[in-house]
């Protein structure tokens, strides 16, 4: 990118005009227009052939264009990207103060004044891509392709208060090492290579964490009321995103469950989602349980294929709209002339300043997929990790069936991106679009608040494994579809017993920080 093209002025001008009336004298002539002097934005760009410079001044250039809340960020000179490249740390870190501050100055809803890293973008070192990353606390514990390089487990932390709660079993990946050792959701974790944790969240959180990313790790685990030591070893591993699926009979109704990790690839996602959804129309599933509490997002593309397999047969018309900047609407963001625009082959067939950013050019409408045809009631399990993808397929959902939430609040990220590349290494995630539904309704930057609460613990302090009719959340589901309704095979669902929260463990912490939350358009 040659530095003359980086640079970009203001120039004001005034014309005066005059018009002498019946007192003007015939010899006084009306003075040539002159222009303001000429502003400049960007005097600190000077050029330079320093790489960090050039990435920090990058950053910047292209927030300038394509960022969603673009208006609102500061001239080059105000805010002075390449200050940035002095900071301690290495060069991601220095790219990641200055996106985190770029955020921050356009004080839009992806700056968090209480945390020190933007709400929705990003940017990420492709060296860190799974399977082959191992550093600490970096590497996701699933990637979008489906690859896994872990021991496969999600913790959660519960208690009364930091000094004083317990580590749980909140996930298992399938097809790791924990799953193969037969761990799951609710069981208890009481040491962490030989060591008891349980009274200073802050520290032990990290050394907990540290662990599991070792190459081995040994757990002492309380599973069913038994102790029980395993240890599992680090592997590659591929890793299908549903968790489990079965199907509860409550009265006449047969009720669908689905508890989904991420909106990972076509190749990972589609072929086990549509054999999925086909099983329950072969079971005769009249209502459905989408369980989403830990699905921070993931491909648009697969999103859409999940709405598909949902949507009752003839539905037809605007599923959502994604909504760019005016830069990007009216095609003036050519600083996308220095990205490549590929075709599904990989080929380079332009620019990504070729593509549509119009409204109507990114409105994908709805095209029924699978046998599942008669679906009008939906409930979506939810949490405060529910973001992103997750909330595209509530939101697109809610004009055409009834749409119900159950558990806490989710993340609340209407915003969705594409990557820009800088040095062949870095993919930056800038915040650049909002996704509406059909009713053009999106704008839920502080989360969707569900219809009945749902806890991560049952009424008998239990925390249950996905799928059974115990676990709180799924029973509360349950009986806002089939109301005091015993599901056939199982004791009545706990969500008719007492919903006070004084007795139940309350969440310190989780651990999502490696997980992915996002919403990703591929741009090909």
């Amino acid at each position: 990118m040659k530095n003359s093209l980086l640079k970009r002025y203001v120039i004001g001008s005034v014309l005066v005009m005059s018009v002498l009336f019946g007192a003007c004298k015939k010899n006084k002539t009306n003075p040539e227009p002159q222009p303001e002097p000429e502003v400049k934005e960007n005097t600190k760009q000077t050029p330079t052939t320093n790489r960090t410079d050039l990435t920090n001044d990058s950053l910047f250039l292209y927030a300038k264009e394509i960022y969603f809340w673009n208006t609102a960020l500061p001239t080059y000179d105000a805010f002075n990207p390449r200050q940035y490249s002095t900071t301690s740390g290495t060069d991601l870190v220095k790219y990641e103060t200055n996106l985190y501050n770029l955020v921050k100055s356009s004080n839009s809803q992806d700056y968090l004044t209480d945390k020190p890293y933007p709400k929705y973008s990003y940017i990420f070192d492709q060296a860190d891509k799974n399977p082959t990353a191992s550093i600490p606390n970096t590497t996701l514990s699933v990637d979008l392709d489906g690859n896994g390089n872990d021991v496969g487990l999600r913790f959660g932390y519960f208690g009364n208060s930091d000094s004083d709660y317990s580590i749980y079993v909140t996930a298992v990946y399938p097809n790791s090492p924990a799953a193969e050792a037969g761990i799951a959701r609710g069981d208890q974790v009481q040491e962490v290579n030989g060591v008891k944790y349980g009274t200073n969240f802050s520290s032990d959180v990290i050394q907990v964490e540290n662990a599991l990313e070792g190459a081995s790790v040994t757990l002492k685990l309380l599973k069913a009321g038994v102790s029980t030591t395993k240890t599992l070893n680090k592997m590659v591993y591929k890793s299908n995103p549903i968790y489990k699926t079965t199907v509860f009979t409550a009265g006449d109704k047969k009720i669908g469950y689905l508890a989904y990790a991420r909106f990972s690839n076509k190749e990972n996602s589609e072929t086990v989602l549509t054999t999925a959804f086909n099983d329950f129309a072969t079971k005769g599933v009249t209502d459905l349980i989408v369980d989403l509490r830990y699905n921070g997002g993931g491909y648009i593309s697969t999103a859409e294929h999940m709405v598909n397999l949902i949507a009752p047969s003839g539905t037809s018309g605007v599923m959502f709209t994604e909504h760019y900047n005016s830069t990007m609407q009216n095609k003036k963001a050519t600083i996308l002339k220095n990205q490549p625009l590929l075709s599904t082959g990989g080929a380079v067939i332009g620019t990504l300043f070729d593509d549509d950013y119009t409204i109507s050019g990114n409105t994908t409408t709805f095209q029924k997929k699978g046998n599942l045809s008669g679906i009008k009631n939906v409930v979506f399990i939810v949490s405060k990790n529910t973001a992103s993808a997750s909330e595209l397929v509530i939101n697109s959902l809610k004009p055409i069936i009834t749409v119900k939430l159950v558990g806490e609040t989710t993340y609340g990220k209407p915003i969705g991106f594409f990557p820009i590349t800088l040095e062949n290494k870095y993919d930056v995630y800038l915040s650049m679009f909002e996704t509406r539904n059909s009713k053009d309704e999106g704008g839920y930057y502080t989360g969707m608040i569900p219809n009945m609460k749902g806890y991560e613990f049952a009424a008998d302090d239990k925390m249950y494994d996905f799928g059974n009719a115990k676990d709180d959340c799924t029973a509360v589901a349950i009986n806002l579809l089939a109301p005091n309704v015993t599901v056939t095979g199982q004791a009545k669902v706990s969500a008719t017993a007492n919903r006070s929260t004084s007795t139940r463990l309350q969440a310190i912490g989780n651990r999502s920080g490696g997980e992915f939350v996002g919403m990703i358009e591929n741009r090909k």
